[in-house]
């Protein structure tokens, strides 16, 4: 018979086997600044930051296919949205929710393999103090945070970039803020680990200008 004791220690097991997983995963940084939402990070061959509608914008930390599976699923959602209610209606909490669920039903599903992720959606808006940022757990829980926000591996390096990406001012361009984060970034690998060979930097601008029209704008090496 099963008893709320073996679902909870099942539970326990699932929690334990993911953050594992994601311990060693490469943290991804979220700042605002007056030009915009700047998203950093370092990754070897598959994208981490994707825009995912207008204004709105995903990364994300843990299994490849599991990042793919949800930015695909927060795409179509808000596609949806736009498409059955109106642009306006697409807001990055009603993204944020609609995968929290999906998530959830994830990892209380033992008939299935739990989502080996944790999710970034932000959304820019008139001020870097308006921006909002949803960062989504493996076990559907999210936080809501503003002007800053970041993936990490263990709780112990989330909180270390907590109070150093606060120390990033939104009036800093984005050069000057691309060193920042990277130093901030090198901060999370342990105590005598060099830098992986096999990363490379990449970075994301989501302007909060509405003059271009498209405003998610990849950056390079040029621009660090």
């Amino acid at each position: 018979m099963f008893t709320p004791y073996d679902w909870q220690e099942g539970i326990g097991h699932r929690a334990q086997y993911i953050e594992g997983k994601l311990a060693q995963g490469a943290a991804v940084l979220a700042v605002s600044l007056n030009e915009g939402i700047l998203v950093f990070t370092y990754r070897r061959q598959a994208r981490k930051i994707y825009e995912v509608y207008d204004r709105l914008i995903f990364a994300g930390l843990g299994q490849q296919s599991d990042v793919d599976s949800l930015r695909l699923a927060a795409l179509e959602f808000a596609s949806k949205e736009g498409f059955n209610r109106s642009e306006e209606d697409v807001t990055i909490q009603r993204v944020a929710v609609a995968m929290s669920t999906a998530v959830k039903q994830a990892f209380n599903d033992f008939r299935a393999a739990p989502l080996i992720a944790r999710t970034l959606y932000a959304e820019v808006n008139g001020t870097p103090a308006e921006d909002l940022y949803y960062a989504l757990d493996y076990d559907g829980d999210y936080a809501l945070s503003r002007r800053v926000a970041f993936l990490a591996g263990n709780e112990e390096k989330g909180s270390a970039l907590a109070a150093a990406l606060t120390e990033v001012d939104p009036t800093w361009s984005v050069a000057e803020t691309l060193d920042k984060l990277k130093a901030i970034w090198a901060s999370t690998l342990d105590e005598g680990q060099e830098m992986p060979a096999n990363l490379s930097p990449e970075a994301v601008l989501m302007e909060r200008s509405s003059e271009r029209e498209n405003r998610f704008r990849q950056l390079y090496t040029e621009d660090f």
